[in-house]
C-alpha cells in the first residue's frame, strides 16, 4: 500500500482509522475536532465538554445563538410554559409527537425522571446544582426523601416544578446542557453505561451517535425524524487533536472544516495574516471575563485606596495585546458583553501615577511589599500574564511576589477566604446576570472566593435580584449593583473578555460563532456545500 501524504499525516496524527471508517468523505459531513475525548455524551455526568450533549439531546428551553455574542431564550421540547405570579410554580406544555431516537414518544414522565436521576444521589451527577432551586431538590441529594416534592407530571404532555423560592434565571438554568432530557425505559435499561457507547446513548436531538473510538473521534449522523426537521448535515464527525500544528496541518489540508482558535491559540496570528484564510474567520465575543480577584482581609487591600490604585496600575490593554494579539475588549464592570442587562460600565483608567498617589494617601508613600497567587499546576498562560502585571504595577508602587502553591493547597485557601489576589477567568454558563453576581459577590461566593468584600448593601440586593420578576427593573439593579462593587468597593479588577475566532472552509455556510464562554455548540443550523 503506498502513502500518500495525506494519509501520511493522519497517521502521524493517529487518526487513519477514520480514513478506514469513510473511504470517500460525504458531501454533507461536517468535520471538527476537541483536544480531548469527552469520556461520555451524559450531560449528567460532565462539566466542560458538551458537543456530544447539545447535538444528541434537547433541553425543555434552549439558549439559540441569534448573532455573535447574542442569544436568546426560545422553546425547546417545552413549546410554551406558564409562571405563576409568586415566580414559585413553572408549568411546561411538552411538544406532541417528539420522538427519541429509539422510536419512544416523549412524554412528561420522561422530564421528571430525567431530573430526578440528577437528583438523585445514586447518579453522582456533576450538575445538581442547576436543579437544586426546586421544592424538595435538597432532601433528594441528601438521601432523605425517594423523589423530589417539587416535581410533578401533571399529565402525558404538562410538567410543573415548583421552587422552593423565586428564581428569576431559573429558565435559563434549564436552557444549560446539564438539563438536557433522557428517556426513562431506556436510561434505566442502560443504567451506569447510559452516555458511554452508540448503543447505550438515546436522545431526540438533530444527530444520533453512530460511533465513538475513544481518545480517536465520534461520528454522529442526521436524525430523519427530529421534530424541527432533519439537519442539513449528513453526519457530524468530531475528531480527538490535542497538537495544536497537528491540528493546523489537518485543517489546511482539508481534513478538518472549521478550526476552533481556542484549541490552536499560538496559530491566532497566521491565520488573521493568511491571504488565503483571513476571509474564512468567523469571529464573535465570548460572554466570558478576565478578572484580578483582590483579597479585603489582607493588608494592604483592606483600604478601598489600594484597592482603586491596583485596579488603575494594570494596563489591560497590553496583555489583551501581548497574551490574545488584541482580540478581545476591556471590560469594566462585573457582566461582560453578551450577558443579559449587561450596558457598559464606567471605565476604569490605567493611570499608575494617579495609582502611586492613592497609595501614598493610604499610608504606602514608599509603596508596599503584595503576592499575587497562583497554582503551579495551572497553565503558563496565568505565569505569563502575571509576570507582566509584576511588572506594570510596580511604577505605582507595588513590589509584588508571585506565589505558586499546589492547587489543593490553593484551593483550600480560597474556600478559607485565605488566598492572596489571583487571576482567573469566568464564562458564563448560563445566560443570566445571576450566574457572575451572585458566584463572586454575593455573602457566600464573596468569602469561598476570597474577596471578602462584606458589604450589606451587595449581599441584600444580590439575593432580591434573584427573586424580582419585573426583568427591567431587575436589569437595573445589576447595573447599580455594578458601580457599587467595581467603583465604590473597588472589589475586584475587571481585565477584558476575548473574541471567540473559528477558521471555516469555504463550503461551510450558516456558522454563527456561539454566544456563550464554550468551544462547544450545536451544529443543527450548519450546513456545507
Amino acid at each position: 500500500m503506498i502513502l500518500t501524504p495525506k494519509m501520511k499525516l493522519l497517521l502521524a496524527s493517529g487518526l487513519a482509522s477514520l480514513m478506514l471508517m469513510s473511504p470517500a468523505l460525504a458531501e454533507n459531513m461536517l468535520r471538527i475536532s476537541n483536544t480531548e475525548d469527552p469520556k461520555t455524551a451524559d450531560a449528567q455526568m460532565t462539566t466542560d465538554l458538551y458537543t456530544l450533549p447539545l447535538n444528541i439531546f434537547d433541553r425543555l428551553v434552549e439558549s439559540e445563538t441569534t448573532g455573535p455574542g447574542q442569544s436568546s431564550l426560545v422553546p425547546g421540547l417545552a413549546e410554551s410554559w406558564e409562571v405563576s405570579a409568586d415566580g414559585l410554580t413553572y408549568t411546561f406544555h411538552l411538544r406532541a409527537g417528539v420522538k427519541f431516537h429509539d422510536g419512544a414518544v416523549l412524554s412528561a414522565d420522561d422530564v421528571v425522571y430525567t431530573f430526578d436521576r440528577m437528583l438523585n444521589p445514586a447518579t453522582k451527577a456533576l450538575n445538581t446544582d442547576i436543579l437544586t432551586f426546586i421544592a424538595g431538590a435538597e432532601d433528594r441529594l441528601d438521601g432523605k426523601a425517594d423523589s423530589v416534592s417539587g416535581l410533578k407530571a401533571l399529565d402525558d404532555h404538562t410538567v410543573q416544578i415548583t421552587l422552593a423560592q423565586p428564581y428569576a434565571a431559573f429558565l435559563a438554568l434549564l436552557a444549560a446542557p446539564g438539563a438536557s432530557i433522557y428517556e426513562r425505559a431506556f436510561t434505566e435499561a442502560a443504567g451506569d453505561q447510559f452516555g458511554l457507547t452508540p448503543e447505550t446513548t438515546n436522545g431526540t436531538g438533530p444527530f444520533i451517535l453512530r460511533d465513538y473510538t475513544l481518545n480517536d473521534s465520534q461520528m454522529l449522523e442526521a436524525n430523519d425524524d427530529y421534530w424541527r426537521g432533519r439537519p442539513e448535515l449528513d453526519r457530524l464527525l468530531v475528531r480527538v487533536v490535542a497538537d495544536s500544528e497537528t491540528l493546523r496541518m489537518l485543517f489546511e489540508s482539508d481534513e478538518i472544516d472549521v478550526l476552533d482558535l481556542d484549541y490552536a491559540p499560538t496559530q491566532t496570528p497566521y491565520f488573521y495574516g493568511s491571504d488565503t484564510w483571513k476571509d474564512q474567520i468567523r469571529s464573535g465575543p465570548r460572554v466570558g471575563i478576565y478578572y484580578y480577584n483582590i483579597n479585603q482581609a489582607q493588608k494592604p487591600f483592606d483600604d478601598v485606596r489600594v484597592r482603586k490604585a491596583f485596579q488603575m496600575a494594570i494596563d489591560r490593554q497590553t496583555i489583551v495585546d501581548k497574551n490574545f494579539y488584541g482580540k478581545g475588549k476591556l471590560e469594566d464592570g462585573v457582566m461582560p458583553r453578551g450577558l443579559t442587562c449587561y450596558a457598559p460600565a464606567e471605565p476604569i483608567a490605567y493611570d499608575p501615577a494617579k495609582a502611586k498617589e492613592l497609595l501614598a494617601e493610604a499610608g504606602y508613600p514608599d509603596g508596599v511589599d503584595i503576592t499575587l497567587s497562583q497554582a503551579a499546576n495551572w497553565s503558563q498562560k496565568w505565569s505569563d500574564m502575571n509576570q507582566i502585571v509584576q511588572a506594570q504595577i510596580a511604577a505605582a508602587g507595588f513590589r509584588a511576589t508571585i506565589e505558586t502553591p499546589d492547587e489543593a493547597t490553593f484551593m483550600a485557601a480560597r474556600k478559607a477566604g485565605e488566598t492572596h489576589n489571583y487571576m482567573q477567568v469566568w464564562s458564563a454558563d448560563f445566560n443570566d446576570p445571576d450566574n457572575f453576581f451572585y458566584t463572586f459577590f454575593s455573602e457566600s461566593g464573596s468569602k469561598s472566593r476570597a474577596y471578602n468584600n462584606n458589604d450589606p448593601e451587595v449581599f441584600a440586593d444580590i439575593v432580591k435580584a434573584r427573586g424580582m420578576v419585573d426583568q427591567e427593573a431587575r436589569c437595573k439593579l445589576y447595573q447599580d449593583l455594578t458601580a457599587r462593587i467595581v467603583g465604590t468597593d473597588a472589589a475586584w479588577v475587571p481585565l477584558f473578555s476575548l473574541d471567540h475566532n473559528y477558521v471555516v472552509q469555504p463550503r461551510v455556510k450558516n456558522f454563527v460563532v456561539p454566544w456563550n464562554g464554550w468551544s462547544d455548540m450545536s451544529y443543527y443550523k450548519v450546513e456545507v456545500e
